[in-house]
This record gives C-alpha cells, structure tokens and sequence, in this order.
C-alpha cells in the first residue's frame, strides 16, 4: 500500500508535465498566426496610407543601381508574383479565395491535431504557412479580391516581385518544412520526446 501512494504523486506529476508541454505546444502555432496576421495587417494599412500615393522610396541609390530595397504600393489580384493575374474575376475568387479557404483550414486543423507529435520545426513551418495564407486572404476579402504588396529588393536589374510580410511567412514556412521533411527520423524522434 506504501508503494502505490509512493509512485502516485510521480505518475500525476509526470501527466501534469505531458498535459502542460501539449498546452504549451498548442498554443505555439496560435502564437505564431496572432503575430503574423497582426504585423501583417499592420504593415499593409501603413502601406496604404503612407505609399499609395507616392513614388517608390528607395533605399540604397548612392550604394547601388536602382537601390537594394524599395517601398512601394501595390495591389496584386493574383497569386505569388502576379500569378494568375490575367484570369477572369470569378475564376481568381474560387481559386484564391474559396480554395485557399478550404487548404487553409486543412492545414491548420492538421497542424493543431498534430502539434503533440510533429517536430517544433514542422509546427513553425506549418504555422507560419496557415499565418501567411490567412494573413494575405483577409486582404482578398477587405479588398476586392487584391492583396496590398509593398516590398521589394534586389540588385540592379536582379529583383524580387512586390511582396509583404504574409509572403514572408509563407516563404519562411515553406523553407521549415521542407528542413523539417529532411530531418533524420531519430532527429525528429529526439525533438519530440524533448518537447513532450
């Protein structure tokens, strides 16, 4: 009888640990889709307000050709890069918009379902894509199916296509996951038992 109230405490000390680091790691990719979406959205009303009616403002001139960032307002009714730009409005609402719905939410039911026992960097990654989805999908419905991009950098004629920080997330997240998919398993393992 001694025995069993001796390894009592031990076992609901051991499930209280297993309960919180789960808790801990639910409320992770939360964390990471708050952060983003709030940046986000911040950074694109300051786009509109300060950039929309003005000249690029580029930093870098004296260094480089052209600058090697530039601040510009953008309204982009496609995809990545403008991709899909050039199609009819209806098929750019089922494509970006109701099919992005349904990935997005894919995504994220799978990333809370799996927080406990994917990998920390699968679970940033993953987060950081559903953040940057959402992020640039709340634009799409506020704005008429366009999302506000305003960054760009590059060299001389070597630059990047107008962005913002939900296609910064998306590309971050992107870079995880892939680093998470060529983990070694007993890496991924050891990270898991860690983190539990």
């Amino acid at each position: 009888m001694l025995s069993i109230e001796f390894y009592l405490p031990v076992v609901s000390s051991n499930i209280q640990e297993l309960e919180y680091n789960a808790v801990r790691r639910m409320l992770l990719p939360l964390l990471i889709l708050i952060s983003v979406i709030v940046i986000d959205q911040a950074t694109k009303t300051m786009a509109r307000a300060l950039l929309a009616l003005r000249p690029p403002i580029i930093f870098g001139e004296n260094l480089v050709d052209g600058g090697f960032a530039r601040l510009t307002y953008f309204e982009n009714p496609g995809a990545f890069l403008g991709l899909g730009a050039d199609l009819p409005a209806s098929q750019r609402f089922w494509i970006f918009t109701v099919v992005a719905v349904l990935l997005l939410t894919t995504l994220a039911l799978y990333t809370l379902r799996s927080s406990a026992r994917t990998s920390t960097v699968m679970l940033v990654g993953a987060s950081l894509l559903v953040a940057g989805g959402v992020g640039n999908l709340i634009d799409r419905v506020v704005n008429d199916g366009r999302v506000i991009d305003f960054m760009q950098i590059g060299v001389g004629w070597l630059r990047t296509g107008v962005f913002n920080v939900a296609d910064m997330a998306l590309m971050a997240g992107v870079g995880l996951v892939i680093a998470a998919a060529f983990q070694r398993p007993d890496a991924k393992l050891q990270q898991g038992a860690k983190q539990s």
